[in-house]
């Protein structure tokens, strides 16, 4: 299936490593850790990104001039493919030390491009050659995250910076791609995972496994060359608890198992070799239009609700940021459903959801918009024309 949730995820996925201490601290120095990490790239090959520092600050309105910065300088700077983070893989940026205290504000820089290659930062599509990434000025202050944590004297807080590059790519009406950086920050001393097993059948339909909460994409992984696949680092708190495991092949039926508890340092396992998680074949049709103004970068995801409760995206994609154009290949076949329990989880197919999709388009600073969509006899063009926010 041509989801868009393959992985570049930097386009990326990067995890800053952090674990949270008590707050009102004051007097004394703790550490800081950082990792990165990604998710698989949507169409790409390899996603290469070039990291020279990660800067942290007790303000979120602090500036790059700003007094008050600590860094985590790379000498020299780091050339990371995305691609191979995958599966609970984290590159280490290393450690500083910090103040005790409250700090509000991350901030990763990368190395720009030069004008005469190598390139810093760059992708290869699916079948194509390396290109530039054009990166946004905050390469040279920063991409800029705002996410509270801790330190208290004598600790480590190790946090992890999730680099979404799905949704972080986008295409350009000439040909190009550009970085629109969406990160997450996870904190790995309250995050556990989800791990288990696809049948080897599925290995050469380049499956993706993803992590959701009512729709939305927390994290997703491809398996290895056995079918084994790690989703981690995810985060428990008191409303992020259970998770919804949903699989993806091309040319297959979706499935989705919901409610997976995640418990902090703990595994949750959904299947394993004895009992590997298999998929119904399937025909595929393509959803595919405009979303108007093409400057929105408006961002395309296809839902299917089940009548029993859960929703699972299993469809994404970035619109052309020039022309606005999209395009999704679907499965016809109806999705599978199954509850987290003891192995082995039972999938039952949902005919009354077969070729059905909710495809809604957003882009930041405009309303969402969405339509259900059929593609049971044939694919399907749906334009969408996006109002500003009032």
């Amino acid at each position: 299936m041509n989801l868009i949730f393959r992985k570049i995820k930097m386009i990326t996925s990067l995890v800053l490593l952090l674990t949270g201490c008590s707050s009102g601290i004051s007097g004394g120095m703790g550490s800081l850790s950082v990792s990165l990490t990604d998710m698989p790239t949507c169409g790409f090959d390899h996603v290469n990104v070039t990291v020279s520092k990660i800067r942290v600050h007790q303000s979120a309105t602090a500036s790059q001039s700003d007094n008050g910065w600590s860094d985590i300088t790379l000498t020299p700077s780091k050339k990371i493919d995305l691609t191979s983070l995958v599966n609970g893989v984290l590159e280490d940026f290393g450690q500083t030390a910090l103040p005790a205290g409250h700090y509000t504000q991350v901030r990763l820089v990368l190395v720009p491009n030069s004008q005469s290659g190598p390139f810093n930062n760059s992708i290869i599509p699916t079948g194509g050659i390396e290109t530039a990434l054009d990166t946004p000025s905050a390469v040279q202050s920063g991409i800029k995250l705002i996410h509270a944590f801790d330190v208290a004297a004598d600790s480590l807080v190790d946090l992890a910076l999730d680099f979404d590059a799905c949704h972080s790519i986008v295409q350009k009406g000439n040909g190009g791609y550009a970085l629109k950086p969406v990160v997450t920050v996870i904190p790995m001393g309250i995050s556990g995972r989800i791990v288990g097993r696809l049948d080897s059948a599925l290995l050469n339909a380049k499956p993706i496994v993803f992590a959701e909460q009512g729709g939305t994409i927390i994290k997703s992984t491809v398996p290895d060359g056995t079918g084994n696949f790690i989703l981690s680092p995810l985060q428990q708190s008191s409303t992020a608890g259970q998770y919804d495991v949903v699989i993806t092949a091309d040319n297959h039926a979706s499935a989705i198992i919901q409610s997976v508890p995640v418990t902090a340092q703990v595994t949750s396992t959904i299947s394993d070799i004895t009992n590997p998680i298999s998929l119904n074949s399937s025909s595929t049709h393509v959803v595919n239009g405009t979303v108007l103004p093409g400057s929105a970068e408006a961002n395309i995801r296809a839902l299917q609700t089940f009548p029993s409760g859960p929703t699972m995206a299993v469809g994404f994609i970035s619109a052309n940021s020039t022309t606005g154009s999209y395009s999704l290949t679907l499965p016809t076949g109806p999705p599978s459903l199954g509850n987290y329990g003891p192995l082995p989880i039972l999938l039952t197919a949902d005919a009354s959801l077969a070729g059905s999709f909710l495809v809604e388009a957003s882009a930041i600073g405009y309303v969402k918009q969405s339509a259900t969509v059929d593609i049971s006899s044939g694919d399907v063009i749906h334009d969408f024309t996006l109002t500003a926010t009032p």
